[in-house]
């Protein structure tokens, strides 16, 4: 799997303490990874870093990406092979009450991590996540390509195409060169679910949490579209395209999407009537309230044009919708309802199963 590449490796991720930034940390370890975290503190309660108890399996730098000296002494001290950088502001609505929070952590906290490797030298594989949100959305019904314009009404999606443009001016400012020891890429994905997910105003915690509780959740735009997709999806393209970066210097530079096929493009009351099947309801009225109040700006459609990835990097997405549904549903069902299970065997089951399905869809990843 993935030419065995990051077996031994030193691989740095930051944000490692979300929700995205554990699984990515459990894959890793699962790979043979020495794998190095760098958060800023906890960003949920509960937290699926500390329900796995990933602090006693991996070397974690309690640090903000915004401090550069900080983020270039464990740059500097880990010397990391790889670097995924996942650390973000991540909610839409928070970046409504804390505009330039986001925009410093978004953007400047990315900026950080190039300027700590542009003054190191240090030789490094640098995968830069940001969001299928950098796109200016004007919700047309066709996907996104990577070489479509960045941008974003709302404070989130706006830092998110600033990060795009930063970024960028990096690569060609200072590593563009053929013989520059950093390769590094941009990937971007969006609406992706999975077990352990506790952030503040999403459809899936909202409501397990809910359902945890023997309450309706409640929902506010059942209609909406979402092309939802597992966690394991995307990080399996961010993997993927870690391997053959670290190769193939002619991918640095590039940009790439993740995300679902297009049947996947659910309304959100789709989505909840399938995860409510694996948890225990007598009635409809126990799973749903419906109401239609937001009182801020949320895009509407917004998919992604996947066909380069495909092409350059044979990926594919793996699960198909009621099976990112199970995937997801389970884990929480487990965590809620069964808490005699070991959550960090049944986390890297889930990878292994996950593994396992894309090996019989021969996707090129899993075949390596």
């Amino acid at each position: 799997m993935y030419q065995r590449i990051y077996q031994n490796k030193k691989v740095l991720i930051t944000g490692n303490t979300g929700f995205k930034g554990s699984w990515l940390s459990i894959w890793l370890l699962s790979l043979g990874a020495d794998v190095y975290g760098l958060s800023n503190g906890i960003p949920t309660e509960p937290s699926i870093f500390e329900k796995l108890k990933l602090a006693q399996h991996i070397t974690h730098f309690d640090q903000d990406v915004r401090d550069l000296e900080g983020v270039k002494r464990i740059i500097s001290e880990v010397k990391p092979d790889f670097i995924f950088h996942l650390a973000a502001q991540p909610i839409v609505s928070i970046s409504y009450q804390n505009p330039v929070d986001t925009f410093s952590t978004n953007v400047i906290g990315s900026c950080n991590i190039l300027e700590a490797l542009r003054v190191s030298q240090q030789a490094c594989t640098v995968v830069m996540i940001t969001s299928d949100k950098c796109y200016e959305n004007v919700e047309w019904t066709w996907g996104y390509r990577e070489n479509d314009r960045v941008g974003g009404k709302d404070p989130y999606s706006a830092s998110k195409g600033a990060a795009e443009v930063a970024i960028r001016s990096f690569y060609h400012s200072f590593f563009k060169a053929e013989d520059s020891p950093v390769k590094m890429v941009t990937v971007r994905a969006g609406n992706v679910i999975g077990g352990g997910d506790w952030a503040a105003s999403r459809i899936v915690p909202d409501s397990v949490q809910a359902w945890a509780k023997g309450e309706a959740v409640v929902i506010r735009s059942p209609q909406a579209t979402r092309p939802w997709q597992h966690v394991l999806e995307p990080l399996s393209g961010y993997l993927r395209v870690g391997q053959l970066l670290h190769t193939n210097r002619k991918l640095s530079g590039e940009s790439f999407n993740f995300g679902p096929k297009a049947e996947q493009t659910k309304t959100v009351l789709e989505l909840l009537q399938e995860l409510s099947l694996y948890w225990e309801f007598s009635s409809e009225q126990e799973k749903f309230q419906i109401t239609e109040n937001t009182s801020y700006h949320e895009a509407g459609l917004l998919k992604l044009n996947c066909d380069k990835a495909l092409h350059t990097l044979q990926w594919l997405p793996t699960l198909d919708f009621v099976q990112t549904a199970q995937f997801t549903s389970e884990w929480y069902f487990n965590f809620y309802r069964h808490p005699e299970i070991d959550l960090m065997e049944f986390t890297t089951e889930q990878i292994n199963t996950y593994c396992n399905i894309a090996k019989e869809l021969k996707i090129s990843w899993a075949l390596d």
